[in-house]
């Protein structure tokens, strides 16, 4: 409840943040800012080129579905990347690559969701100047997810994801959603708006739109089809930054969520909470983030509904990125 009210203040544009918080936010930007210079003065050029995907919000910007399209995109150019993840969830401090048999609580539930649905290398660990040196073995183009505020790594293009509701209150944390101020985006090569159209620019450059909608209900203990009946109530099982959106998506496929459980972003699912969950009524559905961790705890003779993405970019983002890329990299 504590974080549900805290998500609301931050994204309450109608209303200022509290004072007391406010102050905080004051400590919380000389900090950073001397963070900020320390890892700029100690910056390295990883072997190959990379590309850094982040944002300036706290939480449910789209970076993992996005750095999968990206992935993509870049292979359908003739590149070999390799993603870098730190590995939220998980205490590795020496990078690794993921396998099939890697467990989130090893490497962490991003790296793992992000070597089922990319087919790339992925090399998680805490320490991405490290992980730059493994990860270089294995391709000839690296994609830093989470990385707009690690400039430890020299990156040849910088990109920002921003929602489409924007930055909130405007305020730096606690008192507001925001990692950097709004004028860090000046040091972006690329701002992608991750939602739908209509939303007010933040900066003069010209900012992409790009969007991960609802795609189909699959089945990922048998990998299935849509099988899944609309009318059936289903029973939503999130730990994710901004459930919301779950929620939204599953009412526009036709689904009525009757039941709702909500863990705390990057929650470590226990067996316990397995078994409490399937003593519930309804049929539950999951997302793909969650669905990595709660697998391998899930009866292998039961569906786990999994709410899969599908994703739209603006026209020319792909090749706008590469463009930048070669001309920093000198590739031809």
């Amino acid at each position: 409840m504590l974080h549900q009210r805290i998500e609301h203040m931050w994204w309450n544009t109608k209303r200022k943040p509290n004072p007391v918080l406010s102050a905080l936010s004051g400590v919380y930007a000389l900090v950073a800012k001397f963070d900020q210079q320390q890892r700029l003065k100690h910056a390295v050029k990883p072997p190959v080129p990379i590309i850094s995907v982040g944002n300036i919000t706290v939480g449910g910007s789209g970076k993992t579905p996005f750095v999968v399209w990206l992935a993509a995109e870049l292979k359908q150019r003739g590149f070999s990347p390799v993603l870098l993840s730190r590995g939220d969830g998980a205490n590795n401090q020496t990078p690794h690559r993921v396998s099939d048999y890697s467990k989130a609580h090893e490497v962490g539930d991003e790296a793992v969701l992000l070597h089922r649905l990319s087919g790339c290398p992925v090399i998680a660990g805490r320490d991405r100047v490290a992980g730059a040196q493994v990860g270089a073995e294995y391709g000839d183009i690296l994609i830093l997810d989470d990385g707009f505020q690690y400039r430890q790594l020299e990156r040849v293009c910088d990109i920002v994801l921003v929602p489409s509701e924007g930055v909130g209150n405007g305020a730096l944390l606690p008192a507001g959603p925001l990692r950097e101020p709004v004028s860090a985006l000046a040091l972006a090569d690329v701002i992608v708006r991750t939602g739908y159209s209509g939303f007010k620019p933040l900066s003069r450059h010209k900012e992409w739109l790009w969007s991960a909608k609802a795609g189909l209900l699959r089945d990922w203990n048998s990998q299935g089809d849509f099988l899944l009946e609309a009318s059936r109530p289903v029973h939503l099982v999130t730990g994710i930054a901004r459930p919301g959106r779950a929620v939204v998506d599953l009412k526009a496929l036709g689904y009525d969520v009757g039941e709702f459980s909500r863990f705390a972003d990057h929650h470590a699912y226990s067996r316990s909470d397995v078994q409490t969950l399937l003593e519930t009524r309804g049929t539950i559905v999951t997302t793909a983030k969650d669905a990595v961790k709660l697998l391998p705890l899930w009866p292998e003779d039961l569906p786990l509904w999994v709410l899969e993405q599908k994703t739209e970019a603006e026209a020319g983002l792909a090749d706008a990125i590469v463009a930048l890329c070669r001309t920093d990299s000198g590739t031809p």
